[in-house]
């Protein structure tokens, strides 16, 4: 016997699935128009504007309130813009600029590029407070160390997106900025009293509640003080107790991305994390990037299934589907502002953010090296470093653990070197690189990644970006007079 038809509709009203390739296929439309709630897109589901206006009117022939989101973070998480970098900074060069009218406008134009699109819902700002400098997956991603700084910006984010009519998603609740483990590949821990969590990791939550968020985003976390064994996802705890009624969030509470193994390996299955994630209190089951017709039909097999048993209330998924239905009808009646920013001003604000440690001078023709860094599951494969920038450098690349600074003394002859890295103080071989290299050669640093305290001795100058988009990479290369 097949579902009961209105328990599936129910069921699909809570899942934001997703597809692969630049068309919808057939069995995404025919599902959003048997009630799923919506799609992500993803960088396969995107190559040019006109290609993803299609798609999202494609969609709306399945029905005209259907929820289409994106991860469209800026700097270093880009969807719209992976084929060639974001012509937007990212979070960790706004915050250190510091300017919170300039994030309002950097979201703005964010924002405004979106809604052009037909895309209502931006998964984004990342507001964790970035504490560990060793963590993996937030990074640039944040404001910065300082809850202070990173409350406001991020309130100022989410008036941004807003204000041009896209909704909003704060994510990571309660806070994953201080990880050591990217919750994609397992369940990270932060062990540390909830008094800890209030004064450092929760204060951008609140301001993102009080500037009217649509929507805050779980962390696939463990926080053992509320969470036990399990990660924030499953825990009604933090999304009842902590969210909704000590911090009053009445918006939809969205789920990160349940393929990702800190939730599916903790539930035994995405099917089984769906069911757990709804009892906990979350709306709206964000599935992940690798779906297809068979595995939503799965979940939503699996919630009728746990509605049948007991492991469900009905009344806690009518509530889910009906908060998701509330954000799609907002989507569709935000007043849209008109935005004045556009890519110039993510360009400007990149070069706003570029810090120098030390003199820049000798820098004619001199050979630039990138160092090989690995891509997170967040931010994909996106391209970066000074090469699209330069006008007359010779730019090599290589992997810093492989690599014999007397073979780059000798490549580099009697030009100086330009190294570019990001997170180097973590990169393998990354640190004993630099050293040995500026020992007996003049050697200017570009760190593209997060700011950590390092600084290595006897290098000419250190140059800090905050990030790594396109913008941030024009910004360094005009910093060191190497722009073409």
């Amino acid at each position: 016997m097949g579902l009961d038809p209105g328990l599936r509709r129910l069921a699909l009203g809570t899942l934001l699935a997703a597809y692969e390739g630049p068309v919808p296929p057939d069995w995404a439309v025919e599902l959003v128009a048997d009630g799923l709630a919506g799609h992500t897109l993803f960088g396969t589901n995107v190559h040019d504007p006109a290609q993803v206006a299609a798609t999202t009117a494609a969609l709306r022939e399945g029905r005209a309130d259907v929820l289409v989101a994106i991860d469209e973070e800026g700097g270093d998480v880009t969807r719209l813009a992976h084929a060639t970098g974001s012509p937007y900074p990212g979070n960790a060069a706004l915050g250190a600029i510091g300017d919170v009218a300039l994030t309002r406008r950097v979201y703005e134009a964010i924002g405004t590029e979106l809604a052009a699109l037909g895309i209502t819902v931006d998964l984004a700002p990342t507001v964790d407070v970035n504490t560990a400098d060793e963590n993996p997956v937030i990074g640039t991603r944040s404001f910065g160390a300082d809850p202070v700084r990173v409350a406001a910006h991020s309130a100022a984010a989410v008036a941004g997106l807003q204000t041009v009519g896209v909704a909003a998603c704060a994510k990571h609740f309660p806070g994953h900025g201080a990880t050591v483990a990217d919750s994609h590949h397992e369940l990270p821990t932060v062990d540390v009293p909830l008094d800890v969590l209030r004064r450092r990791d929760l204060p951008p939550f609140a301001a993102v509640v009080a500037a009217n968020a649509q929507a805050v985003m779980t962390a696939h976390i463990r926080v053992p003080a509320l969470t036990g064994a399990g990660p924030a996802t499953f825990s009604r705890s933090v999304l009842v107790d902590l969210l909704r009624t000590e911090y009053g969030f009445t918006g939809a509470v969205i789920t990160d991305a349940l393929e990702m193994k800190g939730a599916s390996l903790a539930a035994g299955g995405v099917g089984p994390a769906a069911v757990r994630a709804l009892a906990a209190g979350a709306d709206l089951l964000c599935i992940g990037a690798k779906v297809d017709a068979e595995l939503v039909e799965h979940v939503a097999t699996e919630i009728v299934a746990a509605l049948d048993d007991g492991r469900l209330e009905r009344a806690r998924v009518e509530e889910a589907a009906g908060r998701a239905a509330t954000l799609a009808a907002w989507t569709r009646t935000a007043t849209r502002a008109p935005s004045g920013g556009g890519t110039d001003l993510g360009y400007a604000a990149a070069r706003r953010a570029v810090r120098i440690d030390g003199v820049l001078s000798g820098l004619e023709r001199p050979l630039v090296v990138q160092l090989y860094a690995a891509s997170t599951m967040a931010e994909g494969r996106v391209p970066w470093g000074l090469g699209p920038h330069l006008a007359d450098a010779e730019e090599i690349r290589v992997v810093a653990a492989e690599t014999d600074p007397a073979t780059l003394r000798r490549l580099a002859g009697d030009r100086p070197i330009v190294l570019v890295g990001r997170h180097l103080h973590r990169l393998p071989g990354g640190p004993e690189l630099v050293t040995a290299l500026a020992a007996e050669h003049p050697v200017t640093v570009v760190e593209m990644g997060w700011p950590a305290q390092w600084r290595p001795a006897g290098v000419r100058a250190f140059v800090t970006t905050y990030g790594a988009s396109h913008a941030n990479g024009r910004a360094a290369a005009e910093a060191l007079g190497l722009a073409g």
